[in-house]
């Protein structure tokens, strides 16, 4: 006779696992309205900020009214957290703190901005800090970018100006769509705004003339004969402007970021 075989018995089964639940508390909780998110999201910021932070923006020119004092890695640590939320960036931006602005930037959904809440936020603009970081980190992944730029370059609010031009820079750096055209086109709105001898303004005109003569050889050329011409301007803001960017497009960093060898007579 065959040998009988044994069943092994089937192993008990598993309670199935409670879901996690996250106290009220936690900004990451997405059933929690977003008035409480952003408020707990404020305390998260505040916890983490120091006096000794909040005296240091004077340091770098960065004149928030309303700051708190916290780190921008804590800000970008609690906006991995936070996730994308569209209705909590604008709840946050609304809180008119300088680190939660902030923070609106990181969170918010490119997709979702328009045109109305990029003019409105860039209105509110106080500080190159909280200016270049909103068009660094989410206006230049929005499909209004260019049209804002060409119409912000028209401002006569320092930071409003400014805008147009660190919106150019960032797109100079980020923007893996356009070809050449548009960026060439943008070096007249540069060469218009290169006799504004306010101090975030040249700089930001500066800034957007660098990158986007460091995008390509083509582009290259045409941002380093406008930094010659401007080099040579009787306008002082023009000049500084010009030296700043023939500087930089042509150190060996750039030439070797490009992989060209562009002859430069300076």
């Amino acid at each position: 006779m065959p040998a009988r075989t044994t069943r092994k018995a089937a192993p008990p089964a598993t309670a199935p696992k409670k879901p996690v639940r996250r106290p009220a508390s936690d900004p990451a909780t997405p059933d929690v309205p977003v008035d409480a998110r952003a408020r707990a999201a404020l305390a998260s910021l505040a916890k983490s900020a120091t006096k000794r932070d909040r005296d240091r923006l004077a340091r770098y020119g960065i004149t928030a009214t309303n700051a708190l004092g916290a780190k921008m890695g804590t800000i970008q640590t609690l906006a991995k957290n936070l996730g994308k939320s569209h209705e909590l960036a604008e709840a946050l931006w609304k809180s008119e703190v300088y680190e939660a602005r902030l923070l609106a930037s990181y969170v918010d959904e490119p997709t979702l901005v328009t045109p109305a809440q990029m003019d409105r936020w860039c209105r509110d603009f106080d500080n190159w800090g909280i200016c270049d970081t909103v068009c660094f980190v989410l206006f230049d992944r929005t499909p209004h970018a260019w049209t804002m730029i060409a119409k912000w370059a028209a401002r006569k609010n320092e930071y409003e100006k400014r805008a147009a031009f660190a919106l150019l820079a960032s797109l100079a750096g980020h923007d893996k769509h356009s070809g050449d055209g548009p960026f060439l086109e943008s070096l007249a709105l540069i060469e218009r705004a290169s006799d504004d001898e306010r101090n975030f303004v040249w700089k930001g005109v500066s800034w957007a003339l660098r990158r986007i003569g460091g995008r390509s050889v083509a582009l290259h050329e045409a941002a380093l004969a406008l930094s010659k011409r401007l080099a040579a301007s009787d306008e002082p803001a023009a000049r500084k402007i010009g030296k700043d960017a023939i500087r930089d497009l042509t150190s060996a960093a750039t030439m070797k970021r490009l992989g060209a060898r562009v002859k430069t007579r300076v």
